[in-house]
């Protein structure tokens, strides 16, 4: 008699396989067209692509992770007693969830450890809230609104957004090209270990606030720098009674004769700012 042996494997660190040829795509409407629009995703392990397009709904696909994933995958497999079976790939789905209330989209997956790629296409007019924690990128192309991204481990890319934006890639590099901005709104553009390049109009007006520990500014934009904002910082009552005074980093300086804050901060990174014509 042949027995046939069927045996499914657990791993604390990651549930299940990767495959690029399959996907999981949901298309849903906004249910107000005339009020303001926001997307939120998050992912822990994978990568967020979101494109502004002509139309209504929102449109997520959910993709799989290339080879590598499997590789790593079937590594954990060895030493396993699966001698004489083959291994079958989950490819039917990616574990994507989207809800819509209130007129917010909400996009995430259940199996927050395997790699997932969310490719999102939004009516241009769309507000944006994006987390990313390990693996990918996250891009954004051609929206406009109030945009918040966030990634640790993965960069982060705007390309021909308008409105205002706050983005923060811990490791990585960021990169943005704004078109128009909100008129006095503050921005953020950050990064712990990563270069800063952020492209503006070049009508902007704004009060820049810069900071690089152990990197270089570039700027072809006339900064007028405030000397008297680097003033010294009395620090009393430390340990062993000490008195200490120091000089924080932080460089003050108008755009266009000021406006809204602009905080532009890396502490391995470069900064640089261009004049974007339009």
């Amino acid at each position: 008699m042949k027995i046939i042996r069927f045996a499914i494997l657990t791993s604390l660190l990651a549930a299940a396989v990767y495959a690029q040829d399959s996907a999981d795509r949901v298309t849903v409407p906004f249910s107000n067209q005339t009020r303001t629009r926001m997307l939120k995703a998050h992912l822990t392990t994978g990568g967020i692509t979101v494109r502004g397009y002509a139309g209504k709904d929102a449109t997520v696909e959910g993709r799989g992770g290339d080879g590598r994933e499997r590789d790593r995958d079937r590594d954990r497999d060895r030493g396993r007693n699966t001698e004489g079976m083959r291994r079958i790939d989950n490819v039917s789905s990616y574990g994507l969830t989207v809800e819509e209330e209130d007129n917010v989209i909400t996009v995430s997956t259940r199996s927050p450890n395997r790699y997932t790629e969310l490719v999102i296409q939004v009516p241009v007019n769309t507000n944006l809230k994006l987390n990313v924690t390990n693996g990918g990128n996250i891009t954004v192309e051609n929206v406009t609104g109030e945009i918040e991204v966030n990634n640790v481990n993965g960069g982060v890319r705007l390309t021909n957004v308008a409105g205002s934006v706050i983005a923060h890639a811990l490791n990585h590099n960021v990169f943005v090209t704004l078109t128009k901005a909100t008129p006095d709104k503050a921005m953020s553009f950050s990064s712990l270990n990563g270069d800063i390049d952020v492209t503006l109009p070049a009508d902007i007006k704004a009060k820049a606030k810069l900071k690089t520990d152990n990197g270089e500014i570039y700027s072809d934009f006339d900064v007028k720098i405030d000397p008297s904002s680097r003033q010294p910082i009395v620090e009393e009552g430390r340990s062993g009674g000490k008195y200490r005074v120091r000089i924080d980093k932080t460089m003050y300086g108008l755009i266009n004769g000021g406006g809204p804050e602009f905080l532009f901060q890396t502490f391995n990174g470069a900064e640089s700012r261009r004049c974007w014509r339009f």
